[in-house]
């Protein structure tokens, strides 16, 4: 899959031509959500346990497998139980011209214990089993290979099937019946003590004399058959990368060459080679000589998904930029880098810490950059660093409440961010387990709030507002939507800020989100 190198072929561009205008109008309907699927539901009042709660979620590149990780360093697998009936239907469909509306069905897979607590005796520092990020590597062989990776440590893992085999048919049938009717056993005489010699008799040649065979010998002597009873499948850790990182690592991505992955902490980021786990190579070392002058560090790193040689990383001042490996061994310095200038006079003491970046995602076909920052949603075209294509307003209703967002932290709360395969949706997560859904084709003014329940309408305002546009075109920066149609929430009342969804994924190919409630999973399709 090659980037779209022209204008209208963004997702959702305009279409000069009449033609193409049906197209346009069903790529700006708003999708319709329901309820898939939730593993691990809590009932009303009990408890979550502190290791029980999700902390990784990512779906394979074929969206065939979804992998989970938690606080307690599980990971757990989901493997799809429509998939081959749900790809025969769909040509069928195709033909048919019939619209297609099942959604993807998963079930629970297997799971392992990815990471154990560690301490680090010569920094004397505790290493929580926490799994930061999951990420999927190729297939062969019908194994599955991913990476996991707690602050300090990252595994790269083999889940493959394995039969239990067992002997079924025993090499000699001792009850047969011989010639006069009767029934004849081999025996062997338990009277006489142990022989000496290992077991073997001086006054036998081969065989014991105390064996008595029937007349004929047996005619069901035969070899032994061994058939495949069970198939169990088996977590195995390949490969440990350990001892590259003084600070926590935040993130981890794979290479599309499927040799190499990065792995980026606060200061530095590594390259290595999958099949080495002895030694990497520092590519971004942003650590000044003196860190009383540290101003900015890196808060995550993706590689493009089609073009080896070039990554992105976001940094807490809320710049991103993106580098080229074919330009230097050590990246310092970027081929572009994607920010927005703050308005003058608008600067406060919260400027910064809201500007920081917690989550970059690419989109399919690598021509567009999603960010997350605290109060907003960016998408960018990386060939137009200019400025960000669409802005999208998830936490302007809380500007005013910064201090106290301050004061209890959830000021620093870090939110993931996702893109629908096609590109024409976006998606992040809120406060209240709530998250929303937003148009990305240009003049779209699409938002959908969604709860993390089976129920996830019944938060959706009945009359949003209509976003306010300006006069600016469509593809002018700084096209901000969405921040009228959410109050503290949908009925008035304050925000829980200790329920928060932080982690989702969108299905690879279809309008499907995963996304993550303490310790309960859910699943939504449009």
């Amino acid at each position: 899959m090659n980037p779209r190198d022209s204008d209208d072929d963004r997702p959702g561009a305009a279409a000069g031509a009449s033609s193409a205008a049906p197209e346009q109008q069903q790529q700006q309907q708003s999708l319709e959500w329901r309820f898939a699927q939730v593993f691990g539901e809590r009932a009303a009042g009990e408890d979550v346990q502190e290791v029980d709660i999700i902390s990784a979620i990512e779906f394979d590149k074929s969206g065939d497998h979804l992998a989970t990780g938690d606080r307690g360093g599980r990971v757990v697998l989901f493997e799809r139980t429509d998939a081959r009936d749900e790809h025969a239907n769909r040509r069928e469909l195709e033909r048919q011209d019939v619209p297609i509306t099942r959604h993807p069905e998963f079930r629970y897979k297997t799971e392992f214990q990815g990471h154990e607590p560690e301490f680090d005796y010569l920094k004397s520092l505790e290493i929580e089993e926490k799994i930061n990020k999951i990420k999927w590597c190729q297939t062969s062989n019908n194994a599955l290979f991913l990476l996991s990776t707690n602050d300090k440590t990252i595994k790269y893992w083999k889940v493959q099937e394995k039969k239990v085999k067992q002997v079924s048919v025993m090499a000699l049938d001792t009850s047969q019946t011989v010639g006069d009717g009767t029934t004849s056993h081999a025996s062997t005489s338990t009277s006489e003590p142990p022989l000496p010699n290992g077991g073997c008799s001086k006054n036998s040649d081969s065989l014991n004399s105390n064996l008595v065979f029937p007349p004929g010998g047996y005619p069901s002597l035969r070899l032994p058959v061994i058939t495949s009873q069970d198939v169990n499948l088996v977590a195995r850790c390949r490969r440990v990368y350990a001892h590259a990182h003084d600070y926590h690592i935040n993130s981890i991505s794979n290479n599309s060459d499927g040799e190499t992955f990065i792995s980026a902490d606060d200061l530095r980021i590594n390259l290595w080679n999958l099949d080495i786990n002895s030694q990497s190579f520092n590519i971004v070392d942003v650590k000044p000589t003196n860190m009383e002058d540290l101003t900015e560090v890196i808060t995550c790193a993706e590689f493009h998904p089609t073009h080896c040689n070039t990554l992105a990383y976001s940094s807490s001042k809320g710049s991103i930029r993106l580098i080229d490996l074919r330009q230097s061994a050590l990246c310092d310095n970027h081929s572009k880098i994607f920010e927005e200038h703050e308005a003058p006079g608008a600067r406060s003491f919260f400027t910064e810490i809201i500007a920081s970046i917690s989550d970059v995602k690419f989109s399919r076909d690598g021509r567009y950059l999603l960010s997350r920052d605290y109060m907003t949603l960016k998408l960018w075209d990386l060939n137009m660093d200019s400025g960000p294509v669409s802005t999208f307003q998830v936490h302007e209703h809380l500007r005013p409440r910064l201090c106290d967002l301050y004061e209890n932290d959830s000021i620093f709360d870090k939110f993931e961010c996702c893109l629908s395969g096609d590109g024409l949706h976006v998606a992040t997560g809120s406060y209240g387990n709530l998250f929303r859904v937003f148009g990305s084709t240009p003049g779209s003014t699409e938002v959908t709030t969604l709860e993390a329940s089976r129920n996830p309408m019944r938060r959706q305002i009945a009359n949003p507002t209509r976003p306010t546009r300006g006069t600016l075109t469509s593809m002018t920066r700084g096209v901000r939507r969405g921040g009228e149609n959410l109050g503290v929430d949908a009925n008035g009342n304050s925000l829980d800020f200790s329920t928060k969804l932080l982690h989702l994924a969108w299905h690879p190919t279809e309008n499907s989100i995963a996304c993550a409630a303490a310790n309960s999973l859910y699943m939504y399709y449009a």
